[in-house]
């Protein structure tokens, strides 16, 4: 997408190539949805990854710089002796690029749902009066 008329874009540029990049890897599956304004709580957003088998400590949520990245990692237990395996030991990444101001509120893990929720301060609305300037 490296076009000329596209001058100090480049951000948007590789903003988009994280987005189609993390958008390729369908695991773990997860949902977004929207929770509305409660009177304790304002509109958030709330996303919610299919982790069945991790636990808390194999888990890891960070902000890096305006992303909003999930890892998973687990290792094989040396000691167990299977017979069939249909269950692997998997580790992931999931990168969710965040809108400026985007704050993470926090996270849970309840019955193999990892859940964090996520709300966009609303702006003070700034009202400013411009002098207008008579020249003649």
């Amino acid at each position: 997408m490296s076009s000329p008329l596209l001058l100090g874009f480049d951000e948007i540029e590789r903003a988009l190539d994280r987005v189609a990049k993390a958008a390729s890897d369908g695991y773990p599956p997860y949902n977004i949805e929207r929770l509305p304004r409660t009177d304790r709580m304002p509109e958030r957003l709330r996303i919610t990854l299919a982790v069945a088998g991790f636990t808390r400590d194999q888990l890891e949520v960070t902000l890096e710089d305006n992303q909003l990245v999930i890892r998973g990692r687990q290792t094989d237990d040396k000691e167990r002796h299977y017979l069939h395996r249909g269950i692997a030991a998997r580790q992931f990444q999931k990168a969710f690029l965040l809108v400026d101001g985007m704050e993470v509120l926090g996270a849970d893990l309840i019955n193999g749902l990892l859940s964090v929720d996520l709300v966009k301060p609303e702006p003070e609305r700034v009202v400013r009066t411009i002098d207008i300037v008579a020249r003649d």
